[in-house]
């Protein structure tokens, strides 16, 4: 088990990610976390600041513990700001917020307001800072990405097909389209580190077919490589059927029906990753408590699917399923920009 200390590379990778948010000597930095976060995020946070002759500050607010259900986790939607007026008033005057709170701001209710003050948000993925430190993203990542937002955008259709059995056709028309790279340089935007994928979140009605998830792929939500096959059949957005024998098979279908929410069983977002740097089997070598799984959503060549909350679809939900794929071919308009699990240029 590796141990959390204070190491000067990882001081390094906070100070190169940091400069690369366009951070200048006098700029005010809020490093926001929770009563569960990770401690040496939030400090490797403030030295990398105070590194660059940055004003920093910090906010902790408590986590926030559901009474009843199941386990929250890998929502992207952090519950621990509870519409605060002063914190969000606080964050959103500031140059960049540094995010360590546990499931991160992405899809937080604060987040427009935060955003609409024209601060800029990173959050820092929940992860060991070993993973993040092997991470940290180069010049040729953001053009990538970029360029296979602006694919997406362009394209009318995906369709998703691999050797295990998955067809899926997913219209576009209408989705919201993006990606990130690991950093920002733009006010009132957001990203995440480690970064490196494109993704859609597609409108209502608009994903059909059949996602097989085949042995080595990955269930983000439960940590775990797949170890016997799983069928989801998808009719107008919702998996209607959770096909397979086996603790993997079992595992989903008692924690999406826990949920007694049919929006859980509903698309959140597809996409595929792009970032070589990224390994499909870290997760392998880590203890549970030291990994969230960033890099696993990004590796390049993956597709990425997810169940749950969706605000293009108007659909939401606590339930989260993140399912990256190897080995599956993505083509949008019929032209392949995965061959199966390869990105194309």
């Amino acid at each position: 088990m590796l141990q959390e200390v204070l190491e000067p590379a990882w001081v390094d990778a906070f100070e190169a990610v940091l400069a690369r948010c366009a951070l200048r000597a006098g700029d005010t930095v809020a490093v926001l976390s929770e009563s569960q976060s990770r401690p040496v995020l939030v400090e490797l946070a403030r030295l990398a600041a105070a590194r660059m002759g940055c004003k920093s500050f910090s906010i902790q607010v408590p986590t926030l513990f559901e009474a009843k259900g199941p386990p929250v986790r890998s929502t992207g939607a952090s519950t621990a700001l509870q519409q605060m007026a002063p914190v969000v008033s606080a964050l959103g005057a500031s140059t960049l917020v540094v995010d360590c709170t546990v499931e991160g701001l992405m899809h937080a209710p604060e987040l427009p307001a935060i955003l609409g003050g024209g601060a800029r948000v990173i959050y820092i993925s929940n992860e060991h800072p070993e993973a993040l430190a092997r991470l940290v993203p180069d010049d040729g990542l953001e053009p990538l990405v970029k360029h296979h937002i602006k694919r997406l955008r362009s394209a009318r259709s995906m369709r998703v097909t691999s050797a295990a059995g998955t067809d899926l056709n997913i219209s576009l028309a209408s989705a919201t389209c993006g990606g990130n790279w690991g950093y920002t340089t733009r006010p009132g935007t957001m990203t995440h580190w480690p970064g490196g994928l494109a993704l859609a979140f597609p409108a209502a009605n608009s994903v059909n077919g059949t996602l097989v998830l085949a042995e080595g792929d990955v269930n983000l939500t439960f940590k775990r490589y797949i170890e016997r096959p799983i069928t989801l059949r998808i009719e107008n957005d919702y998996v209607t059927a959770i096909e397979g024998e086996g603790l993997d098979a079992d595992l989903m279908r008692s924690y999406i029906a826990a949920w007694g929410d049919r929006e859980a069983y509903a698309v959140s977002h597809v996409g595929y990753g792009l970032n070589a740097a990224a390994r499909w089997d870290s997760m392998a070598l880590y203890d549970k408590r030291d990994f969230n799984g960033t890099e696993l959503r990004a590796f390049a060549g993956n597709f990425l699917y997810s169940t749950g909350a969706n605000e293009v679809a108007g659909r939401h939900t606590r339930g989260h399923f993140d399912l990256p794929l190897r080995n599956c071919t993505v083509e949008l308009d019929g032209v392949a920009v995965v061959n199966a699990g390869k990105v194309m240029a």
